[in-house]
């Protein structure tokens, strides 16, 4: 690792003064950032620790919306009754994430901006319509997401929390690789507020929606509505783990599980 200054503020207003600062980074789990100072990837001047800043953090119910604060540990997901009432699919792919080390420094918000195609967050937040609370604004998930690791945030802009719809019905079902547990192709269905969403991960570059089995499961929710229904295999990602045709029945695969797993 290179040399750098290290700050743990307690409060919003502070992290943001000391992200003002071009070459600093912000840290919560450092699930993505710590291996890259460890890879000498990344050279930032100072690390902003987040995991003092009680504004990040908690998980309530508002009426209609699950409101998860940015700073919520995979863990604290997995185990929070409010998630299990109100989004219980959220839960369950929270309980799956990575392994327990990983399930207990990750956070919600650092994934969610991050925005690796193979992360599971992006899934939900695009399938279930989520806005982003930010430090000056919110964002909604179908403007967020913008590509491989890239988002509408600004460069010192941070994600305080997450407002999920609560939906009808939700699931989610997975591929993933057995040694990195990261998603070769995953599907994350919803039927709520922002109508019935299929949204992919792992399989392409980012997240993207999947129109022809929305349409399906609009006119009849089941599994069968989406399973003769074929994914182009055309700008899927192909690698050494599973090649995009591979990837492609796979979307399907998972499309119908994930019917199932929102029951």
């Amino acid at each position: 690792m290179y040399d750098f200054a290290y700050h743990k503020p307690s409060s919003l207003a502070e992290a943001v003064k000391l992200l003002a600062d071009p070459e600093a980074k912000a840290l919560s789990g450092g699930q993505t950032l710590l291996p890259a100072l460890k890879h000498r990837l990344n050279r930032p001047s100072s690390l902003v620790d987040l995991t003092g800043i009680a504004e990040m953090k908690g998980i309530r119910r508002e009426g209609d919306m699950l409101v998860v604060g940015a700073l919520s540990r995979h863990a604290d997901i997995q185990d929070s009754n409010v998630v299990r009432q109100a989004i219980p699919a959220l839960a369950r792919m929270a309980g799956h994430l990575g392994d327990t080390q990983v399930r207990n420094r990750g956070t919600i918000g650092g994934s969610l901006a991050n925005n690796d195609p193979a992360a599971d967050y992006p899934a939900a937040a695009l399938a279930l319509g989520a806005r982003f609370v930010t430090d000056r604004r919110e964002i909604g998930a179908d403007e967020f997401f913008q590509g491989m690791f890239t988002t509408a945030l600004e460069p010192d802009e941070l994600v305080v929390a997450l407002r999920f719809p609560v939906p009808e019905k939700a699931g989610y079902a997975k591929m993933r690789n057995p040694a990195s547990r990261y998603v070769l192709t995953g599907v994350f269905v919803a039927k709520g507020p922002a109508g019935v969403r299929v949204v992919v991960n792992g399989a392409g570059p980012g997240v993207f929606r999947q129109a022809e089995m929305e349409a399906a499961l609009a006119a009849g929710w089941s599994p069968e509505a989406v399973a003769g229904i074929r994914q182009p295999p055309d700008d899927l990602l192909s690698d050494i783990h599973g090649g995009a045709e591979y990837r492609a029945h796979l979307v399907t695969v998972m499309a119908r599980r994930a019917v199932l797993d929102a029951g």
